[in-house]
C-alpha cells in the first residue's frame, strides 16, 4: 500500500480502537492479553500504540486500574469506568449511525 493511503487507514481505525478497548474491558484485562482480544477481533495494533491509549484513557477516567501482584509477574489490570462505559455507550450509537450514513451512501453508488 502507498503511504497517503496507510495513513487514512490509521486514522480510521485509530478511534475504534479506543472504542474496542472500552468495549473489552468493561471485563478487567492487563495490557497483553487486551492485545490479543483485539488481534483476534481484527483489531489489529501494536503494544507502542496501545500502553500510551491505555495511559491517556486512564488519565481522563474513562479507566481504572489496579495493580494484581498475586502471580509471580505483576500485571497492571484496567477496566472500563462508570464514566468509560457512558462514553462507549455513546460512541457506539454514534459508529451504529456513522456505518448507517456509509452503507447509504454505498448503496447510492450501485
Amino acid at each position: 500500500m502507498n503511504e497517503t493511503l496507510d495513513t487514512h487507514l490509521q486514522e480510521l481505525r485509530r478511534g475504534t480502537v479506543v472504542l474496542a478497548c472500552l468495549q473489552l474491558l468493561r471485563t478487567p484485562g492487563y495490557g497483553y492479553s487486551l492485545l490479543e482480544q483485539l488481534e483476534q477481533r481484527g483489531f489489529a495494533t501494536d503494544a507502542n500504540t496501545l500502553y500510551p491509549l491505555l495511559r491517556r484513557l486512564e488519565k481522563q477516567e474513562y479507566l481504572t486500574s489496579e495493580w494484581n501482584t498475586d502471580e509471580a509477574r505483576p500485571r497492571k489490570f484496567y477496566r472500563t469506568s462508570d464514566a468509560g462505559i457512558r462514553l462507549a455507550d455513546t460512541l457506539t450509537d454514534e459508529w451504529r449511525s456513522l456505518t448507517t450514513a456509509i452503507a447509504s451512501l454505498t448503496a447510492e453508488e450501485n
